[in-house]
């Protein structure tokens, strides 16, 4: 395996705050899936982190894609989960799996991290 793209993004937790305060549920079912929304929302007052680093991680998918949101990739397309032991792992589907497999990408390596004012995501994709 060699690694193929590799995509960064970093995102103030206070932007999405005010995404949640703005636009609530609308947001959250627009942006994330069922399961990252129970993940982050069981984080009680360091919700708005976890959903920050998980909006990070997307944008680091859609960086790797040389596609944005708005080209035919839903953000639900992409999805952040954790493994037994707190891994962060990807699943992604739609049009998003569509351009991974044109460009070759055949497995995903992320990292996440998130303070109480930032997020930051790093993802590799791999392949032949």
């Amino acid at each position: 395996m060699s690694i193929l793209l590799h995509g960064v993004d970093l995102v103030q937790v206070s932007r999405i705050e005010e995404m949640l305060e703005a636009h609530g549920d609308r947001f959250t079912a627009r942006v994330f899936t069922e399961g990252e929304q129970a993940y982050a929302e069981s984080a009680g007052a360091g919700r708005a982190e976890r959903y920050a680093a998980r909006f990070a991680c997307k944008e680091a998918v859609f960086k790797v894609l040389g596609t944005g949101w708005g080209q035919g990739v839903a953000w639900t397309d992409v999805d952040v989960v954790r493994t037994a032991s707190g891994r962060p792992e990807l699943r992604v589907g739609g049009v998003a799996s569509e351009r991974a497999r044109e460009l070759g990408v055949q497995s995903w390596v992320v990292s996440i991290t998130h303070t109480a004012g930032l997020a930051l995501a790093s993802v590799v994709a791999t392949g032949s």
